[in-house]
């Protein structure tokens, strides 16, 4: 009956996430933004409401976590949203606002867990990525640039923690399925046909609707978390996405720049 809290529990791969925990027999907190007023059992754990770009709502939720079920033996950071824009067209708010949510909300709760885990030599933290923490996409500035953050700080975070018995691991998802459209957004600057990106904009966003359409299973991803959270020895990158995403990734690294950057243009917006 090990504790794990999961962020981002509401929808995406967050809740399925929580719900293959919660079927594996552990003791699963569940938070979410939406979860205000319908605290208690769910399919994806015991509810508790969370804002994880929010301090005082952060320290709400531990505090009622560890008063109804002790400290967490794992947390799974997996809150996070997609705004979709023109790198010259985000407005700095638009960035922060995905950074706050996908990178800093992930800190927020991982530095609340740390001196529990310490003081028990024991914990596991799993944090949420993405293909395109290893790669850019294009008109997912903000989104490719917080996963990014997040590969950057988890390869800090695992080296300091593991004398004190704590493991980290990167879930670095491709393409899923039941994505909720509440976290997926538009940058709010003009992508009309007056905009110079009109146009690639436009075919990039209806191939990321496609790609996201006939993408994988996301209860599987989940079952997939469960089993290398629950390993002996955690995995640090867990990359659950197709085989075309896996060689993506591969030819990012081995490709010259421009030659990687002209299939990826291609493959996007002609």
């Amino acid at each position: 009956m090990k504790v794990v809290w999961v962020t981002g529990a509401s929808s995406g791969l967050g809740y399925y996430t929580a719900c293959a925990l919660e079927q594996a027999g552990y003791t699963v907190v569940a938070g979410a933004r939406s979860f205000a007023g319908k605290e208690g059992p769910s399919e994806a754990g015991y509810r508790l409401p969370l804002d994880v770009k929010d301090d005082a709502s952060c320290d709400a939720f531990c505090r009622a976590a560890r008063e109804k079920f002790g400290p967490p033996w794992a947390l799974v950071n997996a809150a996070g949203v997609l705004t979709l824009g023109a790198c010259e067209d985000f407005s700095l708010d638009e960035l922060r606002d995905v950074m706050e949510t996908n990178f800093f909300g992930g800190v927020r709760m991982t530095q609340r867990v740390l001196p529990d885990m310490r003081a028990a030599h024991e914990g596991r933290i799993v944090n949420f990525s993405s293909i395109n923490g290893l790669l850019g996409i294009p008109f997912q500035g903000a989104y490719v640039a917080s996963k990014h953050a997040i590969e950057g700080f988890s390869e800090c975070l695992a080296a300091e923690v593991q004398p004190f018995g704590v493991s980290v691991m990167l879930v670095e998802p491709g393409d899923h399925r039941g994505g909720s459209q509440r976290c997926r957004r538009r940058a709010a600057a003009d992508q009309s046909a007056a905009s110079p990106y009109a146009n690639a904009y436009a075919q990039t966003v209806a191939v990321i609707a496609r790609d996201e359409g006939h993408g994988s299973d996301p209860q599987a991803l989940g079952r997939k978390v469960v089993r290398a959270l629950s390993r002996r020895r955690m995995p640090f990158r867990l990359r659950v996405a197709s085989l075309d995403q896996h060689f993506a990734v591969v030819i990012h690294d081995i490709l010259p720049s421009r030659l990687y950057a002209h299939i990826l243009r291609t493959y996007y917006y002609k």
